[in-house]
């Protein structure tokens, strides 16, 4: 398998140009999909541009001066996606993956209080052994709890030090939503109401501006407002 992809072929989500040069940095498999992350060459490189070259950025990456979700990151191809907080130690800054209005992936600086925690989508839910149920996150990320009490489509706030959850934001009326896919992916919306579709189709959700996309579209990211800081130009 190729370390590379022509950039010609990269995902729409991807933040850079596609003829300036033939190749792009291919990310090795991980917890994100490759249309919703970018190696950590990219990001050093393209998006907080503190190095030049991918050789520079491998060096950093040796040198365990980038951190994602507050652990470093020992390959420069590791995929770092969307929610994940990336630090930088010797600069004292911190960022979130987030999409652009355009439906970019870009990263936005963060304080330091917003970097000790992540909001985490729950995909699926699976019984484990003891009665207890485990909710399978985006991210590749899991918690087992002793009650039913979240549905698929919500979201919850992680924090970092111990994988707790510290808060939830169902999707349900009034809750602020990122669109993370679609014709109208990287926009910010607010839901008027869920409906439920008899079926193998998806659930449809539909915003107070009248438009609508399927349940898999949307990101839950606040109830009322925004948890998370969003980039310049989002709702």
């Amino acid at each position: 398998m190729s370390d590379h992809m022509k950039r010609l072929a990269v995902p729409k989500a991807w933040p850079i140009p596609k003829k300036a040069y033939i190749y792009a940095t291919k990310q090795r498999p991980g917890a994100h999909s490759v249309s919703t992350s970018l190696p950590a060459t990219i990001i050093l490189r393209d998006l907080l541009k503190v190095c030049d070259t991918a050789r520079e950025a491998k060096k950093i990456v040796a040198n365990r001066d980038l951190l994602v979700n507050s652990r470093a990151v020992k390959d420069a191809k590791t995929p770092i996606g969307l929610m994940d907080v990336v630090s930088l130690p010797k600069t004292g800054k911190n960022y979130r993956v987030v999409l652009t209005p355009k439906g970019k992936l870009t990263v936005v600086e963060i304080p330091e209080d917003n970097a000790k925690w992540i909001i985490a989508r729950v995909e699926g839910k699976t019984r484990v052994s003891g009665g207890k149920l485990q909710l399978n996150l985006s991210g590749s990320r899991n918690v087992v709890l002793d009650a039913n009490k979240y549905s698929v489509g919500d979201s919850v706030k992680l924090s970092l030090a111990d994988n707790e959850i510290i808060g939830e934001y169902p999707l349900a009326k009034g809750a602020k939503v990122l669109v993370i896919s679609g014709s109208h992916a990287g926009k910010v919306e607010t839901v008027d109401s869920v409906e439920i579709v008899k079926g193998p189709a998806s659930n449809v959700v539909l915003f107070e501006n009248g438009t609508r996309t399927i349940k898999e579209n949307v990101f839950v990211i606040g109830t009322g407002a925004s948890e998370i800081v969003l980039p310049e130009g989002s709702a």
